[in-house]
C-alpha cells in the first residue's frame, strides 16, 4: 500500500507585533528589545516633568500659537497672526510645534513633546547609523551616551530650533554613510543628505552647514565609484540641498515686502542680509547689527545706548559671550554641559583612525570616523573661537557626533582589545573621562559631594582592568567594560537628572543642577554672553539673571538668580533656602528676597529681553475686553514681552522691534496709521526692559495718550488721547 506524500507545514509567519520585538533574524534575540527599550527609556526621561518649563523660551512659543492661528504666520514664523514681524530664524522648527498646536491646542505639553519626539528621534538614527557598520553594541553604546548627555536632555525638552537642527544633521550623517558603502544608489541618498541639510538651514541657517566641508571630503575620497561619478553624485546632493532649502528663501525675497511680515533680527526686512549677517558672519566675527552690544538702532552703542536709567550695561567678557580658545568647551560654562566624554571621544577617534589606517581606500569603518570626527572638529572649532553670540546650549550640536565616536571606538579597541596597545587605550580612555568627570563634578562641591569620589574610583578600578581584558575570561572582561561605561556617564547622568527635574524657561538656558555654570546663573537665564538686570515684583524671589535689593513681605532682603548666594526675610523669619535652588515656570526663584529697581525706574511684570513677563489676571481680563475689535490686542517693545501677553490672552500682540527690540519695525509712522485706523488697542511701556531705537514709538505714545497701572505694568490707551 501506498501513501501519498504530505506537504511540509510552513511555519507560520510571525505577527507585527512579533517582527517589531524580535527584529532581524539575524539578530540576537537581545538586539531588538535592547534598542526598544533604549528609546522607551529616552521617551520617559526626556517627557518627566515635562511641563515644569510651561511655555519655555516663550519668544518661539508666540510664533507657534501665531502659527496655529494663521497659516500665513505658519509659513512665515511671524510672532502673531497679525503678521507684524518673524522671527530671527526661518520657520522649519516652529512647524512641527505648530502642527501639535493645531491639532490639539495650546499648551506647554503640546509646544514641547514634538521636541521630545526629536530627540528619540536623534537617538534611533544615531543608533540605525553606528550599528550598520559595528554593531548592536556600539549603536547603543551611542544612542545611550547621546540620551544621557546634559545638553540634549535640556534642548530635547525645550523649544529653541536646535533640537530639529540636530535631528536634521545627524539624519544627513547617516545619508552619507549609506552613500559610502557601495556605489550602486549612492545618489539616492546623497539627494535625502542634501534635503536633511536644506531643511536643516530652514532651522537654523548657516550652522547647518558646517559639517558639509568633512561630510563632502570624505565621500569624494572614499566613496567607491570612478572620480568624476563621485563628483557628480555630489553635485546632485548639493542641487538636493539648495533646492530643499532655497524653495522658502525664494519666495521670502520675491514676495512684495508690503503684504509679508518683516524679518526679525534683520535690518532692511531682507532674509539675506539675516542669514549672512546677525545669522551668519556675524557669529563669527562678532559684528551682529542689532544685538545686544551690536551696532544696531539706536546710537553707536546699539540697543544698550538707550537703556533706562539704573538699568546696567551688559557685561563684556573676552569677545563679549565669553572666552573664546580651545578650552572653551571644557570651561566653567560649558564643560558640564557637552564635555564629560569628549576627551574620550578624541582620543577614540585617533584610536580608531590608527586602527583602520591601513584598510583600503572605501573602506567603510574608516570612512565613519573621518566623517563623525571631522563633523565634531568642524563644528568645536567654530564653537570654540566664534566671537559673535554663542550660548552653552548650541553644544547640542556636538552630541551626536560625540556619542557615535565613543560607540565606534569602544567596539574598535573592544575587537582589537587582544594587543595591549588598543586595551591601554580603552583604560587611557575610561581614566581620562573619570578624571575629567570628577572635576567637573568639583566645580559644584555641595551637590552630590560622594559622587565624584564614587566616580574617579570606580574609573580608576575599571581602567586597570581593562589593561587585562584580552588576557581574562571574555565574561570578567565585559563586566570591567560594563563598570568602566557605568563611570563614564554617571556624571552627566546625574546632570541629566538634574536637568529634568527642573523648568526651563527664558531665553538662555543651561543643563545641570543649580550653580553648574558658574557666575551665579540659575535655569532661567545664564549664560557666557551679556547679562542685565531685569527688575519685576513678586513675592519670594526675583527676575532670573539679576541682583539687587528688595523689600519682601515682612521685611528687607537681598535676592539674586539661581545658582547665587541670596537673603530674604518672610513673615515670621527667613525666606526658605537662602540659596536660590531652581526656576518656577513663573520666572522666580524660591528664596532670597524680592529685586526693588533702583529710583527712576517703574517697578513692573514687564520682563525684559530674555525673559517674558508675568502677566497678572487683570492685565488679562482688561486685554480681552472687546479684543474682537482689534487686529492687536496690544503693542510694547520688545518680543519677550509681547509673547507674554499674546501667550496669555491667545490674541495678537505687537512685538515692535522684534526680538533685541532693536529692528526698525514698525517705523513710527507705520505705527501711528495703525494707531488712527483704530487697530492696537493698548501700549504697554517696556520701562524694565530694552528701548533702543524705539524710543521715538515709546515717547510719542507717552505724550499723547492716557496711562494707567495695570498689575503693576503702565498701560496706553491708545483709544484715548490726553
Amino acid at each position: 500500500m501506498t501513501t501519498e506524500p504530505t506537504a511540509v507545514q510552513a511555519a507560520p509567519r510571525p505577527g507585527r507585533l512579533a517582527r517589531l520585538w524580535r527584529g532581524r533574524a539575524e539578530d540576537a534575540p537581545w538586539v531588538r528589545p535592547a534598542l526598544l527599550g533604549l528609546l522607551a527609556v529616552t521617551a520617559l526621561l526626556y517627557l518627566w516633568n515635562l511641563s515644569a518649563s510651561g511655555y519655555a523660551n516663550s519668544f518661539y512659543s508666540a510664533a507657534v500659537q501665531a502659527g496655529g492661528e494663521s497659516w500665513k504666520a505658519f509659513f512665515f514664523g511671524s510672532l502673531d497672526a497679525a503678521d507684524v514681524i518673524t522671527v530671527d530664524k526661518p520657520p522649519a522648527a516652529l512647524w512641527p510645534m505648530a502642527l501639535s498646536v493645531r491639532l490639539f491646542g495650546l499648551g506647554s505639553w503640546q509646544i514641547l513633546v514634538p521636541e521630545v519626539l526629536m530627540g528619540v528621534g536623534t537617538v534611533a538614527v544615531l543608533y540605525a547609523a553606528v550599528r550598520r557598520r559595528f554593531g548592536a553594541g556600539a549603536g547603543l553604546i551611542a544612542g545611550a551616551v547621546l540620551a544621557l548627555t546634559p545638553v540634549a536632555a535640556l534642548m530635547f525638552r525645550f523649544n529653541n530650533p536646535d533640537a530639529l537642527l540636530a535631528l536634521l544633521m545627524t539624519v544627513a550623517v547617516y545619508c552619507v554613510l549609506r552613500a559610502l558603502e557601495r556605489d550602486e544608489g549612492a545618489a539616492k541618498w546623497l539627494v535625502r543628505a542634501g534635503v536633511a541639510l536644506g531643511f536643516a538651514f530652514l532651522a537654523k541657517t548657516l550652522q547647518a552647514f558646517l559639517i558639509l566641508p568633512p561630510l563632502a571630503l570624505v565621500y569624494v575620497v572614499c566613496a567607491p565609484g570612478g572620480f568624476v561619478r563621485r563628483l557628480g553624485r555630489l553635485a546632485l546632493g548639493g542641487l538636493a540641498m539648495l533646492v530643499s532649502a532655497g524653495w522658502w528663501v525664494a519666495v521670502v525675497e520675491l514676495w512684495p515686502a508690503s503684504s509679508r511680515p518683516y524679518v526679525g533680527g534683520s535690518q532692511n526686512n531682507s532674509f539675506l542680509e539675516l542669514t549672512f549677517g546677525y545669522n551668519g558672519l556675524g557669529r563669527i566675527n562678532g559684528n551682529e547689527v542689532g544685538s545686544v552690544g551690536g551696532g544696531g538702532r539706536g546710537g553707536p552703542g546699539g540697543m544698550t545706548e538707550n537703556l533706562p536709567a539704573g538699568m546696567e550695561m551688559p557685561v563684556r567678557v573676552g569677545g563679549g559671550w565669553g572666552e573664546t580658545g580651545i578650552g572653551r568647551m571644557f570651561n566653567d560654562q560649558v564643560g558640564g554641559q557637552i564635555s564629560w566624554l569628549l576627551p574620550a571621544a578624541l582620543i577614540l577617534l585617533v584610536a580608531g583612525l590608527v586602527v583602520t589606517w591601513r584598510a583600503s581606500r572605501t573602506d567603510t569603518a574608516r570612512s565613519a570616523f573621518l566623517v563623525w570626527g571631522g563633523s565634531l572638529l568642524m563644528t568645536l572649532a567654530v564653537f570654540s573661537f566664534m566671537a559673535g553670540i554663542f550660548h552653552e546650549y548650541y553644544t547640542v550640536a556636538l552630541a551626536p557626533y560625540l556619542a557615535a565616536l565613543i560607540g565606534m571606538g569602544a567596539a574598535v579597541l573592544w575587537e582589537e582589545r587582544t594587543r595591549f596597545l588598543a586595551s591601554a587605550t580603552l583604560g587611557a580612555a575610561v581614566a581620562v573621562t573619570a578624571w575629567w568627570a570628577w572635576t567637573l563634578l568639583g566645580r559644584t562641591p555641595d551637590w552630590l559631594p560622594w559622587l565624584r569620589w564614587t566616580v574617579l574610583v570606580a574609573g580608576g578600578a575599571a581602567a586597570v582592568g581593562l589593561l587585562f581584558a584580552g588576557r581574562v575570561d571574555r565574561r570578567w572582561g565585559l563586566g570591567v567594560a560594563g563598570l568602566g561605561l557605568a563611570a563614564g556617564l554617571a556624571g552627566p547622568f546625574a546632570y541629566t537628572l538634574a536637568t529634568v527635574n527642573a523648568g526651563h524657561t527664558g531665553s538662555i538656558v543651561t543643563a545641570g543642577p543649580v550653580g553648574a555654570a558658574k557666575g551665579g546663573r540659575g535655569p532661567g537665564m545664564r549664560g557666557g554672553g551679556p547679562m542685565f538686570v531685569l527688575y519685576g515684583p513678586g513675592p519670594g524671589g526675583q527676575a532670573p539673571g539679576g541682583q539687587g535689593a528688595g523689600q519682601g513681605p515682612g521685611g528687607q532682603g537681598m535676592g539674586q538668580a539661581p545658582g547665587g548666594q541670596g537673603t530674604g526675610q518672610a513673615p515670621g523669619g527667613q525666606a526658605p533656602g537662602g540659596q536660590g535652588t531652581g526656576q518656577a515656570p513663573g520666572g522666580r526663584a524660591p528664596g532670597g528676597g524680592f529685586a526693588q529697581p533702583p529710583e527712576g525706574v517703574r517697578p513692573g511684570t514687564v520682563g525684559g529681553l530674555l525673559n517674558g513677563a508675568n502677566v497678572g489676571t487683570e492685565a488679562r481680563q482688561k486685554l480681552l475686553a472687546d479684543a474682537d475689535d482689534y487686529t492687536w490686542v496690544a503693542a510694547t517693545i520688545g518680543a519677550q514681552n509681547a509673547a507674554s501677553y499674546q501667550l496669555a490672552t491667545e490674541k495678537p500682540v505687537m512685538a515692535i522691534g522684534g526680538f533685541n527690540g532693536s529692528d526698525p519695525a514698525p517705523t513710527l509712522a507705520q505705527f501711528k496709521r495703525y494707531v488712527a485706523e483704530g487697530r492696537i488697542h493698548y501700549f504697554i511701556a517696556a520701562e524694565g526692559g530694552f528701548g533702543g531705537g524705539d524710543s521715538a514709538i515709546s515717547t510719542w505714545v507717552a505724550e499723547t495718550f492716557e496711562k494707567v497701572t495695570v498689575d503693576g505694568a503702565t498701560f496706553y490707551d491708545l483709544t484715548k488721547q490726553k
